[in-house]
């Protein structure tokens, strides 16, 4: 297991652990974060070409809100593009997954289109299965084991889910390799369907249409080169963006920050920092055709 620390200044800093192992299931990620302090959480939910599940470790006190006021507290599921969502808490400890979507369905029990920018409870996804594997991280000391324990039940959920059209997966999986950067007509022509039966088939079984998701994977990509120090202009041109414009208005749509601001987020600084190394949690999605 690697460990290691990120200390912004004056904000939350975090404890993350990685698993030394990979995930059981394809396209599962998981990583473990606890907050330091001096200052309490106020993080925003950064969009993600991943369905996101946190689930809270003790006496964790998490609270979710959204721009419109509404709030929950305690462990969620985040959508792909979850909308103006802040995380907040004090002595926040958590496992967080990361599932591509070709098997968050399996997983959840729910298909990723009814998550689309809404961040669900997990007690109202999974019950006492829910209940039930908080209580069993709580008792576990070690990230380790606690990444064992998680990572074994996403593995029963998976093996007795729904799985996705091959061609869904083939398509999600040129996405991902291509950086954002491929044509809804040329995904169609390679899996065979009709555009719009690709689109359809597509935006119920991964919860975005292929041209949104394929938006998607090109911000993600931005968002890691603006943290890393890359400045704006440089980002535009190398994701495949028509000009800078172009980029903020990216930015700005999937999270309502300016790139500048979003180079600075602490969140998305630790995210980075957690994942290195990940990104195949998006793609590898030969596994499940």
């Amino acid at each position: 297991m690697r460990t290691t620390a990120n200390n912004p200044g004056n904000v939350a800093s975090w404890e993350i652990a990685v698993p030394s192992l990979p995930s059981r299931t394809a396209g599962v990620s998981l990583a473990g974060f606890r907050d330091r302090g001096p200052a309490p959480v106020d993080l925003p939910v950064i969009p993600h070409p991943a369905v996101t599940l946190l689930v809270e470790v003790g006496d964790s006190s998490l609270v979710v809100g959204s721009a419109t006021g509404r709030q929950q507290c305690g462990s969620f599921v985040a959508g792909l593009t979850p909308r103006a969502v802040r995380m907040r808490g004090e002595n926040v400890t958590c496992v967080e997954v990361r599932l591509s979507p070709v098997v968050a369905y399996a997983v959840l029990g729910v298909c990723p289109a009814e998550l689309d920018r809404t961040v669900l409870a997990l007690d109202d996804l999974w019950g006492r299965d829910a209940a039930r594997l908080r209580e069993q991280l709580g008792a576990t000391p070690s990230w380790e084991d606690r990444f064992l324990v998680t990572d074994a039940l996403l593995a029963r959920r998976r093996v007795a889910g729904p799985r996705v059209d091959p061609e869904v997966v083939r398509a999600w999986d040129r996405i991902v390799v291509s950086r954002g950067e491929v044509r809804v007509e040329d995904l169609a022509a390679e899996v065979g369907w009709s555009r719009k039966r690709l689109w359809s088939r597509f935006r119920s079984q991964i919860g975005l249409p292929p041209k949104r998701a394929a938006t998607l994977v090109r911000f993600r990509r931005a968002a890691h080169l603006l943290t890393v120090g890359d400045n704006a202009a440089r980002v535009a041109t190398e994701c495949g963006y028509a000009d800078q414009s172009h980029l903020h208005r990216d930015v700005v749509a999937f999270t309502g920050m300016t790139p500048a601001a979003l180079a600075g987020d602490v969140g998305l600084a630790a995210d980075d920092m957690a994942w290195a190394g990940h990104g195949a949690v998006e793609a590898n999605a030969s596994a499940f055709g």
